[in-house]
C-alpha cells in the first residue's frame, strides 16, 4: 500500500501527521531549547497530534469554563477500568489511591510517608536523572544498584543495595522505574516477583514509576508491580502523560498496594490541591476513549523500532544499543566512538542532533545518550544520516 507523505492528517499513523514546520510552531520545551536547525529527540515528549477524544473533552470544559479545582474519583475509575482491560488487572482499587500533581512529586510524597532524612532510596542506574535530584532535594541518600548487562534487574547488585540501604534497621525504599527509563526495559512478573520477595525481606518499600506502563511493543507485556504476589506493601505511580503526550496538563495518581493503605491515607490532602483540574480531563479521556489512538501511536513506535535498528546497523555500526520493548527512548552507546563522557554535547554541535545527556543517569551514563524515537520515520531517519556524517 502506497504510504502518505509526512506531514498528513490522514495517515493511520499519528507520529507522521505532522510536518517539521508545524511541530516547531509549538512553544514547549522540545521545540525551544535549541536553535531550529537542530532536530531535538531528546526531552519526552512526542511528535503527534492530541489525541481526538482528549481534544474533545478540553474543547468542552473551555466552553463551559469549566476550568476550577480537580474533583471526585473519575480518573482513578478510568484507570482501574484501563488497567483491567489492558493488563489483566483487577486489583486497582480506587479508595486506594491519591490525585498527585504529577509522577515525580507524587513519588516525593509518597517517599516521605515511608522514609525519614537521611534513609536511602534504592535505584537501578542507569536511571531517570530527576530521580537523583528529587531524593537527594529531599535530604534521602541514593544507593545505586545498577542493571546488568542486558539492561535488566541485577537482583544480586540490587540484594546488596537493600542490605547497605536498611542497615542498621534505618527505613529504606526502593525507587523503581518500570518500564525502565532510559533502557526501555519492560520487566517480567518473575523478575518483579523477585523484587517483593527481597524488598519483604531486607524490609525496604517499593515505590513504582509506571509512568510508562501504557507505552509497551505489541509484542511485549507491561506487569503491573502491585499485582504480583508479595507487593501488597508497595506503591505504585501512574500517569497518561506520556502515552498521549499530556506532560503539560498535570495529573497523576498514587497508588497504594493492600497494606500501604494506611500510609497513603496519611498524605496530607494539600497534595491533591496541586494537579490541573484540566489535566484530571484530559487524562480520564484518555484512559477511557483514547484507546484506538494509542494502539496506533504503539504500531508506530513498533516500526520506529525496527527503524533505529536498521539504521544504526547500516550508518553507525559502532554504535551498541539493546532495543527495549517499552517507552519511546533508545539508549545508546558511543563509547566506540571516542565521543568522550557526554556524546550528546558533541553531537548537538557537530550533527545539529539533540539528545539527552547520558552522565546524568548516574553510573553507566558515561559514553552514552538517550534517543527520543516518538517522532516521524522521516525525522529519525534524517537524524542517524546526521550523526553518521558528523563522527
Amino acid at each position: 500500500m502506497e504510504q502518505t507523505p509526512h506531514g498528513s492528517p490522514d495517515d493511520p499513523n499519528p507520529l507522521r501527521r505532522l510536518s517539521l514546520e508545524q511541530l516547531r510552531r509549538r512553544t514547549s520545551i522540545k521545540w525551544r531549547e535549541y536553535p531550529e536547525d537542530v532536530l531535538p529527540l531528546w526531552v519526552a515528549e512526542m511528535d503527534v497530534p492530541l489525541a481526538e477524544p482528549v481534544a474533545r473533552a478540553l474543547n468542552h470544559a473551555v466552553a463551559i469554563g469549566d476550568t476550577g479545582y480537580p474533583a471526585g474519583t473519575g480518573y482513578a475509575e478510568a484507570l482501574a477500568s484501563f488497567a483491567s482491560e489492558r493488563w489483566g488487572w483487577d486489583g486497582l482499587a480506587v479508595d486506594r489511591t491519591r490525585l498527585v500533581p504529577d509522577v515525580m512529586l507524587g513519588i516525593v510524597e509518597v517517599l516521605k510517608l515511608i522514609t525519614g532524612p537521611g534513609d536511602a532510596v534504592v535505584v537501578n542506574c542507569p536511571v531517570y536523572n530527576p530521580f537523583y535530584l528529587f531524593v537527594e532535594h529531599m535530604d534521602r541518600r541514593v544507593v545505586e544498584a545498577p542493571l546488568d548487562a542486558r539492561a535488566r534487574i541485577d537482583h544480586v547488585a540490587l540484594e546488596e543495595a537493600f542490605r547497605q540501604a536498611a542497615a542498621g534497621g534505618r527505613r529504606a525504599a526502593y525507587l523503581m522505574c518500570s518500564p525502565h527509563n532510559p533502557t526501555g526495559t519492560v520487566h517480567t512478573a518473575r523478575e518483579l516477583a523477585a523484587v517483593a520477595e527481597l524488598a519483604a525481606r531486607y524490609g525496604v518499600r517499593v515505590v513504582a514509576d509506571e509512568i510508562h506502563a501504557p507505552v509497551v511493543s505489541r509484542t511485549a507485556r507491561f506487569v503491573p508491580y502491585l499485582s504480583v504476589p508479595g507487593a501488597e506493601s508497595g506503591f505504585s505511580l501512574m500517569s497518561a502523560s506520556k502515552a498521549w503526550n499530556l506532560a503539560g496538563l498535570k495529573a497523576a495518581l498514587a497508588i497504594a498496594g493492600p497494606a500501604a493503605a494506611d500510609d497513603l491515607a496519611a498524605m496530607p490532602p494539600e497534595v491533591g490541591h496541586g494537579p490541573s483540574h484540566l489535566g484530571v480531563i484530559a487524562h480520564t479521556a484518555a484512559l477511557r476513549d483514547g484507546g484506538d489512538w494509542l494502539d496506533a501511536v504503539l504500531d508506530g513506535l513498533d516500526d520506529n523500532r525496527r527503524l533505529l535498528a536498521d539504521l544504526l546497523a547500516k550508518h553507525l555500526p559502532a554504535v551498541r544499543h539493546v532495543p527495549g520493548e517499552g517507552t519511546y527512548l533508545a539508549w545508546l552507546d558511543f563509547r566506540a566512538l571516542g565521543l568522550g563522557d557526554d556524546p550528546a554535547a558533541v553531537l548537538v554541535k557537530r550533527a545539529r542532533v539533540a539528545l539527552h545527556n547520558g552522565p546524568p543517569f548516574g553510573t553507566g551514563g558515561a559514553g552514552h545518550a538517550r534517543l527520543n524515537l516518538a517522532t516521524s520515520p522521516e525525522v529519525l531517519t534524517e537524524a542517524v544520516r546526521r550523526m553518521a556524517d558528523a563522527v
